[in-house]
């Protein structure tokens, strides 16, 4: 009998580990609003997401809220004291990925926002996030996380929510030395190497991201490495299988983007080119 329990126990336990995080009810929505918003600046942000206010579930959030998540990764004037981003959200079918369009945010890109809610375990969702002026957008995804939790009625867990908002910041930093495209990749590249840097001195870890950035064609500074490091550790106490496909997935459509940038510059410099040519013939020509 109790070789019969104990089999049953195990099965159970295999099942829930194979269950998926969240079982989600496609096209599910939810409109978080940042509490201080005026009305005018409320409609004002339904305008952006294409909605009519009351046509969906509303939430808020609050600055303290956010702060649960930012305070003292970023300057106190990044956060401020009130709550301004706003995020809508949208659940789609399984495998159809993200999609993230950002309006009034000045300092995290789509590819960011996309990057850090694949950490923090949010897969298959169209999301929009807006203010109705320019801010730096980090304190979304608070709202974001807030949204998805309340249409799934499950938490997302602590610690992937925590090392998100980390990734997002870290990035965000890191892309203002550097491209914004490269800063998501080379985070990415990091995230693809997870069964790799547990077994790693935090020596060799430093060695790996420095041949990373170097093959994007930068040398990173010692606090930026560092930052990357800790992130790296951070990472590693999630669950990676899954997160490691969507990233590979990721990754993929990344390099469609910076494909196109590189066609766009070189496109450009072309046209550049040309007009200095005529530029330059009559000068010539008048002397």
């Amino acid at each position: 009998m109790k070789k019969t329990l104990s089999i049953l126990l195990a099965l159970c336990l295999l099942l829930a580990m194979s269950a998926p995080a969240f079982a989600l009810s496609e096209g599910q929505e939810r409109a978080v609003i940042g509490a201080d918003l005026t009305e005018d600046q409320i409609l004002n942000v339904y305008s952006q997401f294409g909605l009519t206010r009351g046509s969906v579930t509303e939430l808020t959030v609050s600055n303290g809220e956010e702060r649960q998540y930012l305070e003292g990764l970023v300057d106190e004037s990044v956060i401020g004291t009130k709550s301004i981003s706003c995020v809508y959200i949208k659940t789609l079918p399984a495998d159809s990925g993200l999609t993230v369009t950002a309006s009034n945010i000045t300092w995290c890109t789509e590819e960011m926002y996309k990057a850090a809610l694949m950490t923090a375990g949010i897969y298959d969702a169209e999301v929009k996030v807006a203010a109705p002026f320019g801010v730096s957008g980090t304190a979304a995804l608070t709202g974001i996380y807030k949204a998805y939790e309340n249409i799934t009625g499950v938490q997302l867990q602590e610690q992937a929510k925590e090392t998100a908002t980390d990734e997002l910041v870290i990035t965000a930093q890191l892309a203002d030395q550097i491209d914004e495209v490269d800063a998501v990749a080379i985070v990415n590249e990091l995230k693809l190497l997870l069964d790799e840097t547990r077994t790693m001195t935090d020596d060799e870890l430093r060695a790996q991201v420095v041949q990373i950035a170097s093959q994007y064609g930068y040398t990173l500074d010692d606090a930026t490495i560092s930052q990357l490091i800790g992130l790296c550790r951070d990472l590693e106490g999630l669950s990676t299988n899954e997160l490691q496909e969507k990233v590979e997935q990721f990754k993929d459509a990344l390099s469609s983007v910076t494909h196109y940038a590189q066609q766009v510059q070189g496109f450009g410099a072309k046209v550049a080119s040309f007009f200095k040519s005529i530029a330059d013939f009559f000068r010539n020509l008048f002397g």
